[in-house]
C-alpha cells in the first residue's frame, strides 16, 4: 500500500520544517546568522556555558554536525570556546557579545514566523499543538534510545 505525502506524519512534518527554515532564513540573512546556528543560539541564550555534548542533546543533532556548527559560529563571531580549568577534557561555550546584541532581533523573527504560521490557530488549538508535538517527541525519543545500534 503506498503511502501518500499528505498522510504521512513524518513528511508533513517535515514540510512545516523546511518552510520554517526558509522563512527564518529569509528574515535572519541580513543578521549574519543561518538556520542551523539557530537552535545552538536559543539554547546558548537560556543557558551559556553549556558544552559541544550538551548542546547536541538539546538540540538532537549528531556530535559531528554540531563541531562543524561551532567552528563556524566561531568563525562568524558568535561564540567563544574556553577550557574548564576544573576539568580540562569540558570546553563550554560562551555567546560573544555580538551574539548577545543579536539575541532580540533573532528572537523576534522567529516570533514573527511563528505567529504567521499559526495566524490561522485559535488560543486552545496552539496550545494543543504545541502539547502534541511535545509527545510525538517524547515518544521518538524513547523509541530511538530502545532501538540498539553498533556504534553506541
Amino acid at each position: 500500500m503506498t503511502l501518500r505525502p499528505e498522510d504521512s506524519l513524518g513528511y508533513q512534518i517535515n514540510r512545516v520544517a523546511r518552510l520554517f527554515e526558509q522563512a527564518l532564513r529569509a528574515q535572519t540573512a541580513s543578521l549574519g546568522v543561518v538556520p542551523g546556528q539557530f537552535p545552538a543560539l536559543l539554547a546558548l541564550y537560556v543557558e551559556d556555558g553549556l558544552t559541544q555534548s550538551e548542546l547536541s542533546r538539546q538540540v538532537s543533532v549528531e556530535q559531528p554536525t554540531m563541531a562543524n556548527t561551532l567552528n563556524r559560529m566561531e568563525r562568524d563571531g558568535l561564540i567563544h570556546r574556553s577550557v574548564d580549568p576544573g576539568d580540562r577534557r569540558r570546553a563550554p561555550v560562551h555567546l560573544t557579545e555580538r551574539a548577545r546584541e543579536l539575541e532580540r532581533p533573532l528572537t523576534q523573527a522567529a516570533r514573527d514566523i511563528n505567529a504567521a504560521a499559526t495566524r490561522n490557530l485559535r488560543s486552545e488549538e496552539r496550545q494543543a499543538l504545541m502539547q502534541t508535538l511535545a509527545h510525538l517527541i517524547d515518544a521518538l525519543e524513547s523509541h530511538a534510545a530502545a532501538i540498539p545500534r553498533l556504534d553506541r
